[in-house]
Protein backbone atom coordinates (compact mmCIF):
# COMPACT_ATOMS: atom_id res chain seq x y z
CA UNK A 1 0.00 0.00 0.00
CA UNK A 2 1.04 3.56 -1.26
CA UNK A 3 0.75 5.71 1.77
CA UNK A 4 1.56 8.80 0.35
CA UNK A 5 -1.67 8.43 -1.72
CA UNK A 6 -4.95 8.88 -0.05
CA UNK A 7 -8.84 10.23 -1.69
CA UNK A 8 -10.11 13.51 -0.51
CA UNK A 9 -12.68 15.63 -0.56
CA UNK A 10 -12.81 19.01 -3.19
CA UNK A 11 -9.76 21.01 -1.72
CA UNK A 12 -10.91 24.47 -0.16
CA UNK A 13 -7.70 25.84 2.25
CA UNK A 14 -8.39 28.78 4.59
CA UNK A 15 -5.74 30.37 6.77
CA UNK A 16 -3.53 27.01 6.18
CA UNK A 17 -5.97 24.48 7.29
CA UNK A 18 -6.84 21.85 4.52
CA UNK A 19 -11.13 21.52 4.75
CA UNK A 20 -12.10 19.03 2.32
CA UNK A 21 -16.06 19.87 2.16
CA UNK A 22 -17.50 17.45 -0.53
CA UNK A 23 -15.88 14.32 -2.37
CA UNK A 24 -15.28 14.58 -5.64
CA UNK A 25 -12.96 11.74 -6.73
CA UNK A 26 -9.09 11.11 -6.06
CA UNK A 27 -6.23 13.22 -5.26
CA UNK A 28 -2.33 12.55 -4.77
CA UNK A 29 -0.18 14.17 -2.12
CA UNK A 30 2.87 14.23 -3.76
CA UNK A 31 4.47 15.40 -0.36
CA UNK A 32 2.03 14.89 2.21
CA UNK A 33 4.99 16.30 4.63
CA UNK A 34 2.92 19.70 4.28
CA UNK A 35 -0.45 18.43 4.76
CA UNK A 36 -1.74 19.88 8.17
CA UNK A 37 -4.99 19.51 9.74
CA UNK A 38 -6.82 20.40 12.70
CA UNK A 39 -8.55 23.41 13.77
CA UNK A 40 -7.99 26.66 16.16
CA UNK A 41 -5.09 25.96 18.36
CA UNK A 42 -4.80 22.54 17.49
CA UNK A 43 -3.47 21.85 14.28
CA UNK A 44 -0.86 19.21 13.40
CA UNK A 45 1.62 18.47 10.50
CA UNK A 46 0.66 14.20 8.81
CA UNK A 47 3.32 11.81 8.95
CA UNK A 48 2.30 8.91 6.87
CA UNK A 49 5.83 6.99 7.46
CA UNK A 50 6.35 6.95 11.21
CA UNK A 51 6.44 3.46 12.62
CA UNK A 52 6.43 1.75 9.10
CA UNK A 53 7.56 -1.99 9.68
CA UNK A 54 8.63 -4.85 7.31
CA UNK A 55 4.74 -6.85 7.41
CA UNK A 56 6.10 -9.66 6.74
CA UNK A 57 8.53 -9.80 10.22
CA UNK A 58 6.22 -7.51 12.28
CA UNK A 59 2.26 -8.12 10.76
CA UNK A 60 -0.19 -5.97 12.12
CA UNK A 61 -4.15 -6.40 11.61
CA UNK A 62 -6.56 -4.51 13.98
CA UNK A 63 -4.00 -1.64 15.57
CA UNK A 64 -6.62 -1.04 18.22
CA UNK A 65 -4.95 1.02 20.89
CA UNK A 66 -1.99 2.99 21.75
CA UNK A 67 -0.47 4.12 24.94
CA UNK A 68 3.02 5.79 26.25
CA UNK A 69 4.60 3.94 29.12
CA UNK A 70 6.85 5.85 32.11
CA UNK A 71 9.97 5.76 29.75
CA UNK A 72 8.55 7.35 26.73
CA UNK A 73 8.11 4.41 24.53
CA UNK A 74 5.05 4.51 22.25
CA UNK A 75 3.54 0.91 23.14
CA UNK A 76 0.44 0.07 20.54
CA UNK A 77 -1.99 -3.15 20.60
CA UNK A 78 -2.83 -5.51 17.85
CA UNK A 79 -4.84 -8.54 17.47
CA UNK A 80 -2.29 -10.00 15.16
CA UNK A 81 -1.11 -12.94 17.22
CA UNK A 82 2.30 -13.06 15.78
CA UNK A 83 2.92 -9.70 17.88
CA UNK A 84 -0.10 -8.38 19.83
CA UNK A 85 2.49 -5.90 21.49
CA UNK A 86 4.86 -3.39 19.30
CA UNK A 87 7.03 -1.06 20.86
CA UNK A 88 8.22 1.85 19.64
CA UNK A 89 10.72 4.75 20.20
CA UNK A 90 9.71 8.01 19.71
CA UNK A 91 11.43 8.13 16.43
CA UNK A 92 9.00 5.38 15.24
CA UNK A 93 12.33 2.67 15.49
CA UNK A 94 10.64 -0.76 16.36
CA UNK A 95 11.79 -1.89 19.68
CA UNK A 96 10.65 -4.72 20.45
CA UNK A 97 7.35 -6.72 20.06
CA UNK A 98 5.66 -9.60 22.39
CA UNK A 99 2.43 -11.52 23.04
CA UNK A 100 0.86 -14.29 20.66
CA UNK A 101 -2.25 -15.33 22.98
CA UNK A 102 -4.60 -11.93 22.27
CA UNK A 103 -6.87 -12.78 19.29
CA UNK A 104 -9.40 -10.11 20.43
CA UNK A 105 -7.03 -7.73 21.98
CA UNK A 106 -8.90 -4.79 22.16
CA UNK A 107 -8.24 -2.16 25.09
CA UNK A 108 -4.72 -1.41 26.33
CA UNK A 109 -4.23 0.82 29.50
CA UNK A 110 -0.96 1.64 31.33
CA UNK A 111 -0.93 1.28 35.15
CA UNK A 112 2.03 2.72 37.14
CA UNK A 113 1.90 0.88 40.50
CA UNK A 114 5.16 1.93 43.34
CA UNK A 115 7.15 3.01 40.14
CA UNK A 116 7.10 0.03 37.99
CA UNK A 117 4.58 0.11 34.62
CA UNK A 118 1.99 -3.05 34.00
CA UNK A 119 -0.89 -2.93 31.27
CA UNK A 120 -4.50 -3.97 31.08
CA UNK A 121 -5.36 -5.59 27.75
CA UNK A 122 -8.75 -6.24 27.46
CA UNK A 123 -9.62 -9.37 24.93
CA UNK A 124 -13.25 -9.92 23.92
CA UNK A 125 -12.82 -13.19 22.08
CA UNK A 126 -11.31 -14.13 25.32
CA UNK A 127 -13.44 -12.59 27.28
CA UNK A 128 -10.99 -11.56 29.73
CA UNK A 129 -9.54 -9.13 31.08
CA UNK A 130 -5.05 -9.83 31.76
CA UNK A 131 -3.07 -7.74 33.62
CA UNK A 132 0.21 -7.93 32.37
CA UNK A 133 3.97 -6.56 32.78
CA UNK A 134 5.44 -4.11 30.63
CA UNK A 135 7.41 -7.15 29.06
CA UNK A 136 4.25 -9.06 28.60
CA UNK A 137 4.29 -11.98 31.61
CA UNK A 138 0.67 -12.63 32.91
CA UNK A 139 -0.12 -11.53 36.45
CA UNK A 140 -3.82 -11.60 36.65
CA UNK A 141 -7.07 -12.61 34.52
CA UNK A 142 -10.13 -11.68 35.10
CA UNK A 143 -13.15 -14.01 33.78
CA UNK A 144 -16.54 -13.19 33.08
CA UNK A 145 -18.89 -11.82 36.08
CA UNK A 146 -20.93 -15.03 36.63
CA UNK A 147 -22.02 -14.09 40.08
CA UNK A 148 -23.83 -11.18 38.98
CA UNK A 149 -26.55 -12.80 37.51
CA UNK A 150 -26.05 -10.53 34.45
CA UNK A 151 -24.51 -13.12 32.07
CA UNK A 152 -25.77 -16.20 31.29
CA UNK A 153 -22.26 -17.58 29.55
CA UNK A 154 -18.51 -16.45 29.10
CA UNK A 155 -19.70 -15.34 25.21
CA UNK A 156 -21.62 -12.53 26.73
CA UNK A 157 -18.78 -10.76 28.28
CA UNK A 158 -16.98 -8.63 25.74
CA UNK A 159 -14.78 -6.25 27.49
CA UNK A 160 -13.33 -3.33 25.42
CA UNK A 161 -11.49 -1.27 27.80
CA UNK A 162 -10.39 -0.61 31.15
CA UNK A 163 -9.41 2.47 33.12
CA UNK A 164 -7.14 2.31 36.64
CA UNK A 165 -7.37 4.56 39.91
CA UNK A 166 -4.18 5.33 41.97
CA UNK A 167 -5.04 2.98 44.32
CA UNK A 168 -5.00 0.06 42.02
CA UNK A 169 -8.81 -0.07 41.49
CA UNK A 170 -10.07 -0.41 38.19
CA UNK A 171 -13.15 0.09 36.15
CA UNK A 172 -13.97 -2.63 32.60
CA UNK A 173 -16.29 -1.40 30.06
CA UNK A 174 -18.21 -4.44 28.67
CA UNK A 175 -18.65 -2.11 25.19
CA UNK A 176 -19.57 -5.30 22.64
CA UNK A 177 -21.15 -7.44 24.86
CA UNK A 178 -23.84 -6.63 27.69
CA UNK A 179 -22.61 -3.07 28.01
CA UNK A 180 -21.96 -2.90 31.99
CA UNK A 181 -19.48 -1.38 33.57
CA UNK A 182 -17.84 -3.28 36.46
CA UNK A 183 -15.72 -1.56 39.19
CA UNK A 184 -13.42 -3.92 40.80
CA UNK A 185 -10.47 -4.09 43.50
CA UNK A 186 -6.83 -3.69 43.29
CA UNK A 187 -7.17 -7.83 43.57
CA UNK A 188 -9.49 -8.29 41.06
CA UNK A 189 -12.48 -8.97 43.76
CA UNK A 190 -15.65 -7.14 41.84
CA UNK A 191 -16.89 -4.07 43.99
CA UNK A 192 -19.99 -2.93 41.77
CA UNK A 193 -21.46 -3.26 38.55
CA UNK A 194 -24.39 -0.64 36.67
CA UNK A 195 -24.97 0.42 33.36
CA UNK A 196 -26.07 -2.11 30.76
CA UNK A 197 -27.57 -1.65 27.46
CA UNK A 198 -30.61 0.58 26.90
CA UNK A 199 -31.43 4.14 25.97
CA UNK A 200 -31.88 5.69 29.36
CA UNK A 201 -29.40 8.30 30.45
CA UNK A 202 -27.88 5.62 32.58
CA UNK A 203 -27.30 2.54 30.01
CA UNK A 204 -25.19 2.56 27.07
CA UNK A 205 -25.26 1.53 23.49
CA UNK A 206 -21.47 0.40 22.74
CA UNK A 207 -19.66 1.39 26.03
CA UNK A 208 -16.37 1.43 24.03
CA UNK A 209 -14.11 3.10 26.12
CA UNK A 210 -13.67 4.58 29.59
CA UNK A 211 -11.32 6.89 31.54
CA UNK A 212 -10.62 8.98 35.04
CA UNK A 213 -11.20 12.46 34.97
CA UNK A 214 -9.20 13.50 37.62
CA UNK A 215 -8.86 17.36 36.22
CA UNK A 216 -11.17 18.76 39.01
CA UNK A 217 -8.89 16.37 41.67
CA UNK A 218 -11.34 16.94 44.62
CA UNK A 219 -14.43 15.39 42.42
CA UNK A 220 -12.71 12.47 40.35
CA UNK A 221 -15.40 10.84 37.98
CA UNK A 222 -15.54 8.82 34.95
CA UNK A 223 -15.79 9.15 31.43
CA UNK A 224 -17.51 7.00 29.51
CA UNK A 225 -18.22 6.43 25.76
CA UNK A 226 -22.09 5.60 24.12
CA UNK A 227 -20.21 5.36 20.95
CA UNK A 228 -23.33 4.44 18.77
CA UNK A 229 -25.40 7.44 20.69
CA UNK A 230 -22.74 10.06 19.89
CA UNK A 231 -22.64 10.45 23.11
CA UNK A 232 -20.12 10.97 25.82
CA UNK A 233 -21.38 10.44 29.28
CA UNK A 234 -20.24 11.66 32.84
CA UNK A 235 -20.66 9.27 35.62
CA UNK A 236 -19.65 9.40 39.52
CA UNK A 237 -17.05 6.58 41.01
CA UNK A 238 -20.17 4.87 42.46
CA UNK A 239 -21.88 4.50 39.34
CA UNK A 240 -24.20 6.94 39.19
CA UNK A 241 -25.13 8.91 36.32
CA UNK A 242 -24.30 12.87 36.06
CA UNK A 243 -24.70 13.62 32.16
CA UNK A 244 -23.91 13.78 28.89
CA UNK A 245 -22.45 15.71 26.14
CA UNK A 246 -23.38 15.35 22.91
CA UNK A 247 -21.14 14.92 19.78
CA UNK A 248 -22.89 14.92 17.02
CA UNK A 249 -22.28 12.96 14.12
CA UNK A 250 -19.23 11.18 15.77
CA UNK A 251 -18.68 7.74 16.33
CA UNK A 252 -16.34 8.09 19.35
CA UNK A 253 -13.79 5.52 20.96
CA UNK A 254 -12.13 5.89 24.34
CA UNK A 255 -11.46 9.34 25.67
CA UNK A 256 -7.85 9.79 26.42
CA UNK A 257 -6.75 12.91 28.81
CA UNK A 258 -3.59 14.99 28.03
CA UNK A 259 -3.25 18.19 30.61
CA UNK A 260 -7.04 19.77 30.54
CA UNK A 261 -7.97 18.37 27.57
CA UNK A 262 -9.70 15.13 26.01
CA UNK A 263 -8.98 13.56 23.00
CA UNK A 264 -10.70 10.89 20.93
CA UNK A 265 -10.41 8.96 17.79
CA UNK A 266 -13.95 8.93 15.94
CA UNK A 267 -14.01 5.44 14.09
CA UNK A 268 -16.88 6.94 11.56
CA UNK A 269 -18.93 9.83 10.85
CA UNK A 270 -22.87 8.92 11.21
CA UNK A 271 -24.15 10.02 8.34
CA UNK A 272 -21.30 8.73 5.82
CA UNK A 273 -22.13 7.30 2.94
CA UNK A 274 -18.94 5.57 2.49
CA UNK A 275 -16.56 3.31 4.55
CA UNK A 276 -13.40 4.77 6.47
CA UNK A 277 -14.71 8.08 7.32
CA UNK A 278 -13.54 8.39 10.48
CA UNK A 279 -11.49 11.69 12.60
CA UNK A 280 -10.06 13.25 15.36
CA UNK A 281 -12.02 15.21 18.11
CA UNK A 282 -10.70 17.45 20.57
CA UNK A 283 -12.06 18.51 23.66
CA UNK A 284 -11.17 21.75 25.79
CA UNK A 285 -11.62 21.90 30.20
CA UNK A 286 -14.89 22.86 29.10
CA UNK A 287 -16.02 19.81 27.48
CA UNK A 288 -16.22 21.83 24.24
CA UNK A 289 -15.02 20.32 21.03
CA UNK A 290 -12.50 22.87 19.34
CA UNK A 291 -10.69 20.92 16.98
CA UNK A 292 -11.68 18.24 14.55
CA UNK A 293 -8.41 16.53 12.05
CA UNK A 294 -9.57 15.36 9.51
CA UNK A 295 -13.36 16.84 9.78
CA UNK A 296 -15.37 19.93 9.91
CA UNK A 297 -14.42 22.55 12.05
CA UNK A 298 -16.36 22.20 15.03
CA UNK A 299 -19.36 25.18 15.19
CA UNK A 300 -21.52 25.90 17.85
CA UNK A 301 -25.14 27.15 17.30
CA UNK A 302 -27.66 27.94 20.03
CA UNK A 303 -25.17 26.05 22.86
CA UNK A 304 -25.47 22.94 20.44
CA UNK A 305 -22.79 21.95 18.69
CA UNK A 306 -23.21 21.04 14.58
CA UNK A 307 -22.92 17.71 12.80
CA UNK A 308 -19.53 16.87 12.50
CA UNK A 309 -18.28 14.23 9.24
CA UNK A 310 -14.76 13.64 7.73
CA UNK A 311 -13.92 16.29 5.22
CA UNK A 312 -10.61 14.38 4.05
CA UNK A 313 -9.87 10.85 3.29
CA UNK A 314 -6.62 10.56 5.70
CA UNK A 315 -8.29 8.34 8.83
CA UNK A 316 -9.49 5.16 7.68
CA UNK A 317 -11.75 4.24 10.65
CA UNK A 318 -9.25 5.84 13.95
CA UNK A 319 -9.38 3.62 16.79
CA UNK A 320 -7.41 4.83 19.55
CA UNK A 321 -4.62 8.09 20.27
CA UNK A 322 -1.67 8.58 22.16
CA UNK A 323 -0.70 12.67 22.78
CA UNK A 324 3.25 12.68 23.87
CA UNK A 325 5.01 15.37 26.14
CA UNK A 326 5.26 17.24 23.00
CA UNK A 327 1.45 17.30 22.26
CA UNK A 328 1.77 15.00 19.01
CA UNK A 329 -0.19 12.92 18.47
CA UNK A 330 0.24 8.94 17.62
CA UNK A 331 -3.03 7.66 16.06
CA UNK A 332 -4.23 3.98 15.78
CA UNK A 333 -6.64 2.39 13.28
CA UNK A 334 -9.15 -0.36 12.69
CA UNK A 335 -9.78 -1.87 9.88
CA UNK A 336 -7.85 0.13 7.66
CA UNK A 337 -5.97 -2.71 5.45
CA UNK A 338 -3.60 -3.25 8.44
CA UNK A 339 -2.05 0.22 8.44
CA UNK A 340 0.48 0.96 11.19
CA UNK A 341 0.74 4.29 12.91
CA UNK A 342 0.26 7.89 11.60
CA UNK A 343 1.81 10.59 13.54
CA UNK A 344 0.65 13.79 13.67
CA UNK A 345 3.08 17.06 14.64
CA UNK A 346 1.75 19.71 16.66
CA UNK A 347 2.16 22.44 14.72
Amino acid sequence: MNRRKFLHKSVCASAGILTLPMYSGAYTFDDHKDLIIGHNSHRYKVDLNWGNLNAEKVPVKDCHEIIQDSKGRIVMLTNHIKNNIIVYDKSGKLLETWGTTYPGGHGLTLSVENGEDFLFITDYERHQIIKTTIDGKEVMTIDYPADTGKYKSKEEFKPTETTVLKNGEFYVADGYGNQFILHYNHKGELLNIFGGKGTENDQFLNAHGICLDQRDEANPILLITAREQNKLKRFSLDGNYLSSIEVPGALICRPVIYGNEIYFAVLKSRSASHNGSGFLLIMDDKNEVISCPGATQPIYQNNSLKELYQTIKLFQHPHDVCIDEEGNMYVAQWNSGQTYPIKLTRV
